[in-house]
């Protein structure tokens, strides 16, 4: 009888053991990709796109509104020829972040991008991405904005 209760309890508490060391590893997986993304986001206020492009996986599914609605899979080098060519067109490009969450290999990211457009005017565009990062490199990068040109009001 004691020796049953007694290898019970050690089951009980090797299960804890192992259930709390699980939770601990995405704990630290959601903080480690939090920084990933960071480090994105400073590659990509200063431009440095060859390295913003290293943080991808080969081919990451991307999500953006100016590419239409479906996912579409790009290489490095077209990562980095989009942003060379908004570069060349918002040579001032910046993206101010404002929130993050993230979870397991998730994170989301509230943000906005600004800068002058090839008119002279100044923008502000409020925009969410949402990052998916497997063994320290994004594999998902969905992006959402209003790519709607304004109308003007009759």
């Amino acid at each position: 009888m004691i020796r049953s209760t007694f290898l019970s309890l050690l089951l009980v508490a090797l299960f804890s053991c192992n259930n709390s060391n699980q939770k601990s590893n995405i704990m630290d997986n959601s903080a480690t990709n939090k920084k990933i993304i960071e480090q994105y986001f400073t590659h990509f206020n200063n431009h440095e796109w060859q390295k913003m492009a290293d943080m991808y996986v080969d081919q990451p599914e991307i999500k953006d509104p100016a590419y239409g609605i479906k996912n579409v899979k790009m290489t490095k080098a077209d990562i980095i020829k989009k942003y060379s060519k908004l570069n060349q067109m918002i040579p001032d490009v910046h993206d101010n972040v404002i929130k993050m969450y993230h979870s397991n290999d998730n994170v989301i990211v509230e943000f906005e991008s600004s800068g002058t457009s090839p008119d002279g005017s100044k923008f502000v565009l409020p925009v969410c991405t949402i990052f998916e990062i497997k063994e320290g490199k994004i594999t998902k990068d969905l992006t959402y904005y209003d790519n709607f040109e304004e109308k003007e009001e009759k």
